[in-house]
């Protein structure tokens, strides 16, 4: 479970003389067996808070916690219960899938018999392994996608943060990373993501955080978030919702 507790963050000039509020007092939760979605408009604070619960950013107040774990108090074992999906597949092309697979392995410190069974349960999983030991340069956009799915979870994370997960995908690499999603929640496992696709929130997630001017704007089931609004489907919701001077996400 991710708990995300009255964020506060501000950014400065080199100056100091201009602050721009990132984060106002942002809480949510996250919870196991769901898919949470993260829905705002450019500038509303999700990467900010995506950044603060990575451990890349500190907050100036406030917390987040990963299965009862302080980010700020013990980052290593906070960061070791998440599996992190970039929104872009950068990859060491000079790799084969494997050995991309095994660094981010022994990142998380994984050894032994028990870092090679962990990478073969994955590539199993992934259906990875006729790709496992070919060099990732010339890798479509689905297969650089399987291999990064890959590398956030061959250390078994319990939590799942994804930011624009099919952004560049084709339809069939959309579906198969679809499918996986509903595999882990199935499993348990607590499954956040950032998108601006919002058929693909309603259509995936259990509940549905709205973000706007760093604060939470609303939160529900997608069917709840249009009764709030009054409106038939989530878009019109969430322009209503945010308030029509914050403009469309896009």
């Amino acid at each position: 479970m991710i708990e995300v507790n009255n964020l506060h963050k501000y950014f400065h000039d080199k100056k100091g003389k201009n602050t721009v509020k990132a984060l106002d007092g942002l809480s949510f939760t996250a919870k196991d067996g769901e898919i949470t979605g993260i829905l705002g408009p450019n500038g509303a604070g999700k990467t900010t808070c995506l950044r603060t619960l990575y451990g890349l950013l500190s907050a100036d107040e406030g917390f987040v916690t990963i299965d009862g774990i302080t980010v700020t108090e013990k980052p290593l074992a906070a960061r070791a219960k998440l599996g992190i999906f970039p929104d872009k597949f950068g990859l060491y092309e000079r790799l084969t899938a494997y050995e991309q697979i095994d660094y981010f392995a022994s990142l998380h410190g994984l050894s032994g018999k028990t870092k090679k069974d962990a990478i073969a349960q994955v590539i199993d999983d992934l259906d990875l392994g006729k790709l496992a030991h070919r060099k990732t340069v010339g890798f479509s956009q689905g297969q650089r996608m399987k291999v990064t799915l890959a590398q956030a979870l061959v250390h078994q994370p319990q939590n799942f943060v994804l930011d624009e997960p099919t952004r560049g995908l084709d339809v069939m690499s959309t579906r198969i990373l679809r499918e996986h999603l509903a595999k882990f929640k199935a499993k348990g496992h607590c499954i956040l993501f950032s998108s601006h696709v919002m058929q693909e929130v309603a259509a995936l997630c259990d509940r549905v955080i709205i973000v706007a001017n760093g604060k939470l704007a609303a939160q529900g089931t997608p069917q709840e978030l249009c009764d709030l609004a009054g409106e038939a489907n989530l878009e019109d919701a969430f322009v209503k919702l945010i308030g029509t001077d914050e403009g469309v996400a896009a």
